[in-house]
């Protein structure tokens, strides 16, 4: 049997900001934009070149949700973007005014420095070492 993660849900205040800070910043690719009903949207965003996990685009509905929003994972690193050229992308983010909270560090694992998403999530940007 064979499985993989389809979507991983992350919270946003609003659609459209959050889609224009994960394609315009980050530039993730737009797959799916579908209106489901008068305030519910299906939107699913991925880096360019992944083939099976994305982000689906979750606005909160009520408090509870309002209240996690940029705070999903309590705190810790939520999500971990692989990339094949740390380097470039890390100055591409920089430039296009992305908060880096860890500066880059090698270890043994890999190249890695944590930044935040327009909410706050800390994500690892990460490059593996070759054969990891």
């Amino acid at each position: 049997m064979k499985q993989h993660l389809a979507q991983i849900a992350i919270i946003v205040k609003d659609y459209d900001e959050a889609i224009a800070f994960y394609t315009g910043k980050l530039g993730f690719v737009l797959r799916t934009d579908e209106q489901l009903n008068e305030t519910k949207r299906w939107v699913i965003v991925a880096p360019p070149g992944a083939n099976e996990c994305g982000l689906l685009l979750a606005r909160a509905a009520d408090e509870r949700q309002a209240a996690a929003i940029g705070n999903q994972s309590g705190g810790r690193v939520f999500l971990f973007l692989h990339t094949d050229d740390f380097w470039s992308d890390y100055e591409r983010y920089k430039s296009r005014g992305i908060r880096f909270v860890r500066e880059p560090s090698k270890e043994a694992y890999g190249t890695v420095a944590v930044f935040e998403d327009l909410y706050g999530n800390l994500w690892d940007l990460i490059e593996r070492e070759k054969g990891d």
